[in-house]
């Protein structure tokens, strides 16, 4: 609580930031994950050369793939250009399905 001056009071000192809680991966997030890899398959393109490409580790590719991170519209979009497929392929379907 602030006091009248502005002043701090020790709760205040020692209080926590709230930590904001991640979305974790989803179904959707190990569909597009195994879009990107039939892909990449269908290039013979290799981890590697897609992590180059896109200025990350082939690691992060593994785990965009495994659907254990989640993909950024952003990123999506840079790795559609590099796989050379429109952004749209990546739904062709409902992943729920």
């Amino acid at each position: 609580m602030l006091l009248p001056h502005g002043e701090i009071t020790a709760d205040m000192k020692n209080a926590k930031p709230k930590k904001v809680a991640t979305r974790s991966a989803t179904a959707v997030d190990a569909y597009i994950g195994a879009r990107i890899r039939q892909r990449r398959h269908d290039l013979e393109m290799s981890q590697h050369a897609l992590a180059k490409a896109l200025g990350v580790t082939y690691q992060q590719i593994q785990k965009y793939e495994s659907g254990t991170n989640r993909v950024s519209a952003a990123r999506l979009f840079e790795i559609c250009k590099a796989l050379k497929v429109p952004l749209s392929s990546m739904f062709e379907r409902d992943p729920k399905e």
